[in-house]
């Protein structure tokens, strides 16, 4: 594995969690990412059960993730008069442990940079793979030459466009499109509340993020560059709507960050092609789907082990990733966080509420969550078992 040279594209949770462990085992890791820096912020992360607990420990950073956890949070689902109707607990929303994303990706890169090479404010444009490597040329960089490409670049990945081809053959609009919002100091802190309308859903507070929304729409065309543009159709999507939602919209133009995107699951026959392979939401990701973070460290520990165990082969890496990660992925190709958050009628939001009174039901819930976080049988790669 020594001789083995690395590119990962993304430098969120899934790549520097793949650098971690590559570094660990001896490869050359260099790690490109568009953002100009490590991205602070974004919406609060989990992790659930001893699957999860397990990858952190072996990391070396399950106690740096529980100090800098946010605790957790109950949020209270209200009326367009405040007056609550559920209270959605923290240990749903939040798992055992959460921790906000920049918060995350900041520790991750904290514990590769001195081991790793990260070349911020650049993106792959183009890759040729030849019987020897991955050519690979840059929009600023140099070209280079690697052994091995993995796109752990989101589920909008450029990795997957240049080695798989376009995004529309993988990956599946499903319906909704979310918002995050940090609005100020007026609407951080205080009490975690959420507030619905049919096809609609505000919510304030807790470490999600200042204000947090997810709406049902058709297929919006946009330049996912143009934030501006973004920010117009959150506006238009809550035109007319109740509670606080109209203060709310008019603190978003001034936003101090924004970022909307559409709910949506990729579906990939195949994890890898040739030296090219796919880690995290670029390969199996399904928007708010509740598992990404989870699905990402877990999904970097197998790939790395595989490789280690096949000796830096990627043929026998590579599919053997797969066979033993695809089950447990599965829980992203099920289901969407849409009708969830922001039910399409009164009806089904009473009975979405309804869901969190019943003791009986929330059980049910967090004992198939639990489920999926734990369908996995984790092999100890480093003492070769």
């Amino acid at each position: 594995m020594k001789n083995l040279k690395v590119l990962i594209s993304g430098a969120s949770i899934a790549g520097p969690a793949l650098a971690h462990w590559l570094h660990r085992y001896g490869c050359s890791v260099t790690v490109v990412e568009r953002a100009a820096s490590v991205r602070p912020g974004g919406q609060a992360v989990d992790f659930k059960g001893p699957t999860h607990r397990t990858v952190l420990e072996r990391m070396g950073i399950l106690e740096e993730v529980r100090k800098r956890a946010t605790g957790g949070q109950d949020q209270t689902v209200i009326d367009a008069d405040g007056r609550p109707r559920a209270v959605i607990p923290g240990e749903f929303t939040g798992g055992e442990i959460e921790i906000r994303r920049g918060d995350l990706a900041e520790l991750l890169y904290e514990h590769t940079a001195a081991g790793c090479e990260y070349v911020f404010g650049d993106t792959i444009t183009s890759l040729t793979e030849t019987p020897d490597g991955v050519a690979v040329t840059f929009a600023n960089a140099a070209s280079r030459t690697f052994d091995l490409v993995v796109g752990a670049d989101g589920i909008h990945s450029n990795v997957r466009r240049l080695a798989f081809g376009p995004e529309h053959d993988y990956v599946r609009f499903l319906g909704h499109y979310y918002a995050l919002a940090e609005l100020g100091e007026q609407v951080d802190g205080g009490e975690a509340v959420m507030y619905n309308e049919p096809g609609r859903m505000a919510a304030v507070g807790g470490p999600k993020a200042s204000a947090f929304f997810v709406f049902a729409s058709p297929e919006l065309d946009y330049d996912r560059t143009d934030v501006e543009r973004q920010r117009e159709l959150l506006i238009d999507a809550y035109r007319g709507a109740g509670w606080r939602v109209p203060d709310l919209l008019t603190k978003v133009p001034r936003a101090r960050e924004f970022y909307l995107d559409s709910l949506a699951r990729v579906t990939i026959d195949h994890y890898a092609r040739g030296r090219v392979v796919l880690l995290g939401d670029a390969a199996y990701g399904n928007t708010l789907g509740g598992f990404g973070t989870g699905l990402a460290i877990v999904g970097a520990y197998v790939l790395a082990g595989e490789l280690l165990a096949a000796n830096g082969d990627h043929r026998t890496a590579f599919a053997r990733y797969e066979e033993q990660f695809r089950g447990y992925a599965k829980i992203s190709q099920r289901g969407s966080a849409g009708p969830f958050l922001a039910p399409p009628s009164r009806l089904r939001i009473k009975m979405r509420d309804w869901t969190f009174k019943s003791r009986f039901l929330l059980r049910m819930l967090l004992k198939a969550t639990d489920d999926f976080a734990t369908d996995i049988t984790l092999k100890d790669y480093a003492s070769g078992s």
